[in-house]
């Protein structure tokens, strides 16, 4: 997949089916989409092109508006790597496009500029200046400017609700498993490892406390879960915690912190990955230290046996 933004040479004058949005998870409902794109591209000897935006177009016209991401942006970049499409082109979404009508938006942009030979719209999206107009005027809209217009059918006929936010109720739920599900891999964050309060290492669980890179992105639900744990070329399992530690008081600080199994290196700063598997329990506070440890066991058994299922699934 080649990536364009301003260097338009990346494209060396291909003519292109395309289609646009902001494509957050990269889940079953765009995979699909993308897979509709292609065939439409192989059937008209055209190049397949994916647009979308670096930064989430309301982000970009209310300065307070916090998204809830399920990719950062390389991440997402790096799904839509996965499904094959010949071109991502990154449009900076700024004021001034944002005025623009739909007519504007097919003909200046995507016919002209672009020279998208072929439009192909989600089923239930819309586009331009306050999302006025429709489908049908986007046909006849492209029509002026040669463009076919192809409306998406939609993934497995509109039964299954797959959306994005559909994915973020079910993090927000604890629900990583279905999650994982609709996103075709388990949910992930990347982040660094930091220096925490180091209560963990008196009571035999120390964890690693991770500073996630995209501060926007969705947290699922405070409590226990089983993870994959990335460092490096390595994976270990892992027993990671979300949540505000009630047991210790520790006020309204929520962290993200994983004790990795069997593992005993010194990893401060270092790059980490978690990939969410398994919702284990909820947060709960503990009438003492040894309480928790005596819980923290128990966690670490299942996390231990739920991980071991799955690879020898």
């Amino acid at each position: 997949m080649i990536v364009v933004r301003d260097n338009l040479e990346r494209l060396a004058g291909k003519k292109l089916a395309a289609t646009i949005g902001f494509f957050d998870g990269v889940h079953l409902g765009h995979r699909f989409l993308v897979d509709q794109l292609r065939r439409e591209a192989r059937q008209r000897n055209l190049a397949s092109a994916v647009i979308t935006f670096a930064q989430h177009p309301r982000a970009v016209l209310h300065s307070d508006y916090q998204p809830k991401l399920l990719n950062s942006f390389q991440e997402k970049l790096a799904h839509l790597a996965e499904l094959e499409v010949d071109y991502c082109i990154i449009l900076e979404f700024t004021e001034e496009l944002s005025r623009f009508s739909a007519e504007e938006f097919i003909g200046k942009l995507l016919a002209e500029k672009y020279r998208v030979n072929l439009l192909l719209v989600g089923y239930d999206h819309r586009f331009g200046h306050n999302r006025e107009e429709g489908f049908e005027q986007y046909v006849a809209y492209g029509a002026k400017w040669g463009m076919e217009v192809v409306k998406a059918l939609p993934y497995d006929g509109g039964r299954t609700n797959v959306s994005s936010s559909e994915i973020r109720r079910l993090l927000l739920e604890g629900r990583v498993e279905k999650a994982a599900e609709l996103l075709t891999y388990p949910y992930q964050l990347q982040g660094t490892i930091v220096s925490g309060y180091k209560v963990g290492r008196t009571i035999g669980f120390p964890t690693a406390n991770i500073s996630v890179d995209e501060p926007f992105k969705v947290l699922p639900k405070v409590g226990v879960y089983a993870v994959w744990v990335y460092i490096g070329n390595r994976s270990y399992k892992g027993m990671l915690y979300i949540g505000k530690r009630p047991t210790v008081n520790n006020g309204d600080n929520q962290t993200v912190e994983v004790h990795i199994l069997d593992f005993s290196s010194d990893i401060y700063e270092d790059k980490i990955t978690v990939a969410f598997i398994y919702h284990i329990r909820e947060d709960v506070k503990f009438d003492s230290l040894e309480a928790l440890k005596e819980q923290l066991e128990r966690d670490r058994k299942e996390v231990d046996n739920r991980l071991i299922s799955q690879t020898n699934q």
